[in-house]
């Protein structure tokens, strides 16, 4: 039986003039925690663009490659680059087999990217994905809705409510945050 991988959680919110992309550091295979301090959130496009994964990491340092071409190509145009992104993706026969999610932050704009050609834009500008992303997304909401966090005070807290409560998840968490 093929043990599984889990080993993230991302959360990336654009609040009141900031982008803030953070992701916590565990590392887990079956029910043992490999490694407490993984970085998995990247600077692209000359600090214009953040980025978090989610899976397998050799998959995503690929898919983050071809990222970062797409963003050299269309000029730092992020909507058009994760578009091209998710249709390579979901049509090349090699990329199609890679297991991997990115979260994709902009001074502006916050998206989700799969492998099934999925390329989610919410509303409120915020996203997660990984093991604990659903409950990092619950808390950085209500945060959001009900304090006067900055953007990047919310992504602490939420991704600690989510270590709190997912086991996958650990508050060795890292941020990044675009500068203006």
């Amino acid at each position: 039986m093929k043990e599984r991988v889990r080993s993230t959680t991302i959360l990336g919110v654009v609040h009141k003039g900031e982008a803030v992309i953070g992701g916590d550091g565990q590392v887990t295979l079956g029910n043992t925690v490999m490694k407490h301090s993984s970085m998995k959130i990247r600077r692209l496009y000359n600090g214009k663009v953040l980025c978090g994964f989610a899976g397998s990491a050799a998959d995503a340092f690929t898919l983050l490659t071809r990222f970062e071409e797409k963003l050299e190509q269309y000029r730092g145009n992020v909507s058009r680059s994760v578009v091209e992104l998710a249709t390579d993706w979901r049509t090349d026969k090699y990329l199609r087999r890679l297991e991997a999610m990115l979260a994709v932050v902009s001074e502006d704009k916050t998206f989700v990217v799969s492998g099934n050609g999925d390329v989610i834009e919410p509303d409120d500008n915020i996203i997660a994905i990984g093991s604990g992303g659903m409950y990092a997304l619950a808390a950085a909401k209500m945060l959001v809705k009900y304090s006067d966090l900055s953007a990047e005070e919310v992504v602490k807290e939420a991704l600690k409510t989510a270590a709190e409560i997912c086991i996958y998840t650990n508050d060795n968490i890292n941020t990044e945050k675009i500068e203006k």
